[in-house]
């Protein structure tokens, strides 16, 4: 359904920090490696596992033999490429070598089923998908099917490429292209505020925009420099990761610190061992450290900045991770992929910070616009007045891949983006989230689109109808729970359908309950009513 657009007067806000000069006629990597110059020598990526350090002359050098070596393997400009890794420098190497040659990065989790892999791999036809050897039988069968090549960035099974392949080739042999600033070079897969998993592009301008808006100009949002150690243990198929680590790092010289995966123990050693100073965390990682007794046993004072992402802190933890890192300043931003992905900061993150308030998402970025419209009618709300969040600018995506009806229900005429959060702007230009008009559910901060667990569980031939919402869940923030109408006659229990629906989904996609109801309550349009869903949750007190 199409957005409907208002003809009243919009109230718009916009940043306390002035605009700024944004190159977005730069291709991404142009951009992020643009002051090399100054930093060529220092750190670049830190593989936390081994040990082994690349400086920013080697990663860019590392970056255009790879983009040769795409090109030489047949990747063609417009391509597109799967990365199915864990945070490792042969990511960072990939992303920006397609980036060269004008080939777009798609990112899926390593830990997601064969059927979720190859459904990506299929909806965002990709012809070469780059992994680890753990992880080839997930796609072997569909990649000889479709003549889709697999390479592994460790030692290679039959039939397989190696990633040295790339890194090997002669970076003068990497081809000239013509990258348009509205090219896509990224394609994360979101559902959005409603459905399936979709493909959001996001272009070179509008990647370049989001980097800039967070660390570009004298009083940058987000104030991080050549001398800082950010530690990269978010994964970078999230879009978290990938634009206010990686990228942002990449842009300011900063020495970024990768992490395979978070464990409190390795976590906390590789905070002390290399004194990272920038901690971009999600609220389960915030959760972990103020709960484990071991964190005083480290010192982890040389922390100056923690950000929090992906899913609402709230003000209790946001107090007790302070105790933690008395040296550092906390604050939370406010992303969605679909928006490029930052739409508000925290300015205490500033060069000159503001005051915060505790709970607030920060104000709204530079060189954008927001406004909070009543989700009824669709005007355009003042101060402390919560309605959808919606965001303008050349951050934004291009669209939803081969999907022009979700983008247009979702990116309204005048180019506004509705979110389907709901939230309010105060009198200090601070945002505040309220609650979610969307259906997603944020598992630790990843994305579960209940429409997906939906169809799997009408595929049973057990259940006749079914529904999916959020429970509240202290450590995942939210759990996926089951509303599900029996077919008559059938006993089919909690347990049988947990365990068909956990061997086709990757764990935060499970369900953790499952409620039996005669009937699911439902619109008259047949769109299922999932706040009398949740209301039931609520009043049985669950």
């Amino acid at each position: 359904m199409e957005i409907p657009s208002c003809n009243q007067e919009e109230i718009i806000f916009r940043s306390k920090l002035p605009d700024i000069y944004i190159p977005k006629h730069l291709p991404l990597h142009s951009y992020c490696f643009e002051n090399i110059s100054k930093f060529s020598s220092r750190p670049c990526l830190i593989n936390g596992a081994t040990g082994d350090v690349y400086t920013y002359e080697e990663v860019e050098l590392t970056a255009r033999k790879v983009a040769a070596g795409l090109s030489k393997l047949g990747i063609q400009q417009g391509q597109t490429i799967m990365l199915l890794l864990p945070n490792s420098p042969e990511y960072v190497f990939a992303f920006l070598g397609a980036s060269y040659i004008g080939a777009v990065s798609t990112m899926a989790n390593p830990y997601f089923t064969p059927a979720e892999v190859i459904k990506q791999a299929k909806a965002s036809a990709a012809k070469l998908i780059i992994t680890q050897a753990c992880y080839v039988d997930k796609v072997r069968d569909y990649a000889s099917d479709s003549g889709v090549k697999v390479m592994c960035v460790d030692a290679p099974p039959p039939g397989c490429l190696s990633f040295s392949e790339l890194t090997s080739a002669d970076e003068r042999e990497m081809p000239a292209v013509k990258i348009h600033p509205e090219d896509a070079v990224a394609l994360p897969y979101s559902s959005g505020t409603t459905g399936l998993p979709k493909g959001v592009m996001l272009t070179h301008k509008g990647l370049v925009t989001s980097v800039a808006q967070q660390v570009d100009g004298d009083n940058p949002d987000l104030y991080i420099h050549s001398e800082d150690v950010m530690l990269c243990v978010l994964p970078l198929f999230h879009i978290y990761s990938l634009n206010s680590v990686l990228l942002c790092g990449l842009r300011v010289g900063a020495a970024i610190l990768i992490m395979q995966k978070f464990d409190i123990v390795p976590f906390l050693e590789l905070m002390q061992k290399y004194k990272v100073t920038i901690g971009p965390f999600v609220p389960p990682i915030v959760l972990a450290i103020v709960k484990s007794p071991l964190v005083g046993k480290y010192d982890i004072s040389s922390i100056r900045l923690v950000m929090s992402g992906a899913a609402p802190l709230g003000k209790e933890l946001e107090d007790a991770v302070g105790s933690k890192f008395p040296n550092a300043k906390l604050g939370q931003g406010y992303g969605m992929t679909e928006a490029g992905p930052v739409l508000s900061m925290c300015l205490a993150f500033a060069k000159e910070p503001f005051g915060i308030k505790s709970g607030a998402c920060g104000t709204v970025v530079r060189n954008a616009e927001m406004k909070i419209v009543d989700p009824e009618t669709g005007a355009s709300l003042g101060r402390n007045q919560p309605g959808e969040i919606c965001i303008r600018g050349d951050q934004i995506m291009k669209g939803y891949l081969n999907d022009p009806e979700s983008t247009k229900a979702t990116i309204d005429e005048a180019g506004w983006l509705h979110t389907g959060d709901i939230g309010f702007i105060d009198a200090d230009d601070e945002l505040f989230i309220v609650d979610r008009l969307k259906e997603i559910i944020k598992y630790k901060g990843f994305q579960v689109a209940p429409a997906e667990i939906e169809a799997l569980l009408l595929n049973h031939p057990y259940i006749s109808d079914a529904a999916v919402v959020s429970m509240m869940d202290e450590q995942a923030g939210e759990v996926p729970v089951a509303f599900v109408v029996k077919s008559n006659g059938s006993t089919i229990t909690e347990d049988e359908i947990k365990q068909f629906i956990s061997k086709q989904v990757i764990f935060y996609k499970r369900i953790n309950r499952v409620f039996f109801i005669d009937a699911i309550p439902k619109s008259p349009s047949g769109k299922i009513l999932r706040k009398d869903l949740r209301a039931r949750l609520a009043a049985a007190g669950v």
